[in-house]
């Protein structure tokens, strides 16, 4: 994928992913829990987890904990609790991204920076506690659970970039999927695929930060 081009001065705000540009992911570690809890194999539960309509909507606020919970018991024929459905989902954050906290924080002295997730209450709940310090560098985070649209549906960038208040080329975006950076670009941002904080480096060097 073509990196933007970026140079000192050619952009106002940065706006950041969370997940797996910030804060580091590891859907094992819920398998393996909740694995454990229904007594069968992480693999099997592996293999029958899709990204449905129940995921979306719960990342959309168009269901509640439950319900969602409810929906996995169903699709992955497992008899588990709300409160192990829970433990294992929020397992999923396996620390911060190596090296991205002092990038942040370089950048959010020469800019403001925001962030932007598809993500839902729980998460939400639990990240915000266990890594406020890193997260304590953006500005706002804007959450597809409370605006109701997730990334790279075309109208969550262009609710973002209003809510920000500088126009889309001016703000440059880092996130790890390849669909999110081609829905940003078509809304006109400066995307960044992100494989690894180097790739933040290397867009801040870039950019003269």
């Amino acid at each position: 994928m073509t990196p933007p081009s970026l140079s000192p001065g050619s952009a106002d705000v940065l706006l950041f992913d969370i997940g797996r540009v910030v804060l580091d992911i590891d859907f094992g570690r819920v398998m393996n829990i909740w694995a454990g809890h229904a007594g069968c194999e992480p693999s099997d539960l592996a293999a029958r987890f899709v990204v449905n309509d129940s995921f979306r909507h719960h990342e959309t606020g168009k269901i509640d904990d439950a319900a969602f919970f409810g929906d996995l018991r169903r699709s992955l024929g497992i008899g588990i609790s709300d409160a192990q459905f829970l433990e294992g989902w929020n397992a999923i954050f396996a620390g911060e991204m190596p090296g991205i906290a002092p990038l942040l924080a370089r950048a959010a002295a020469r800019m403001p920076l925001y962030a932007f997730s598809n993500t839902n209450p729980p998460h939400v709940e639990h990240f915000s506690r266990a890594y406020a310090d890193v997260l304590g560098h953006f500005r706002e985070i804007y959450l597809s659970s409370s605006i109701g649209l997730r990334k790279p549906e075309p109208d969550a960038f262009h609710h973002v970039v209003n809510a920000i208040g500088v126009p889309a080329a001016r703000i440059v975006f880092f996130d790890d999927s390849a669909e999110n950076i081609a829905g940003a670009r078509a809304s006109g941002l400066a995307a960044v695929h992100v494989k690894s904080s180097d790739d933040v480096a290397g867009a801040l060097a870039a950019l003269g930060i």
